[in-house]
């Protein structure tokens, strides 16, 4: 069966995915994920997915913004691959339209953030021709609010 990649907006169409979204956060409720959606949304959060068929079988969301030492970027977040269908450059094809869509939309960069131990992560972000720049840092203030 063929993949297509699609753009996600609203919270409805999000929503639809949760299932794809627990394989990272898999006490995720609904309400939560809703309550977050709807305060991403407005700003400049967006999803692209990749279907088979009706199915979701990767999933990432997208940030835009602009900093002062970069300009314009595009931020890729909780990139998702199902379990059952890695292997098959359903990454690649999120990474492939996320860059086209970066220039597209005059971005300077394309930033994510990978946690330190995912070296599966970290091998596909290098071949994909990401490098890290510097440190994300984080000061946690509340450990029950993580997800």
């Amino acid at each position: 069966m063929q993949l297509k990649i699609r753009e996600l907006s609203t919270v409805e169409e999000m929503l639809e995915n949760i299932e794809v979204m627990r394989f990272l956060y898999p006490t995720f409720t609904v309400e939560k994920y809703q309550s977050y959606l709807t305060e991403m949304i407005p700003h400049n959060y967006k999803q692209i997915a990749v279907f088979e068929g009706d199915v979701c079988v990767g999933l990432s969301g997208l940030w835009s913004g602009t900093k002062l030492w970069s300009g314009k970027y595009l931020e890729i977040d909780n990139f998702i691959v199902h379990p059952e269908h890695r292997k098959k450059g359903i990454g690649k094809m999120l990474t492939d339209y996320v860059d086209v869509l970066a220039k597209e939309t005059g971005c300077t960069m394309i930033v994510l953030d990978a946690f330190t131990g995912n070296f599966t992560a970290h091998r596909f972000y290098y071949n994909q021709g990401y490098v890290p720049k510097g440190f994300h840092f984080l000061k946690i203030l509340n450990e029950e609010g993580l997800s």
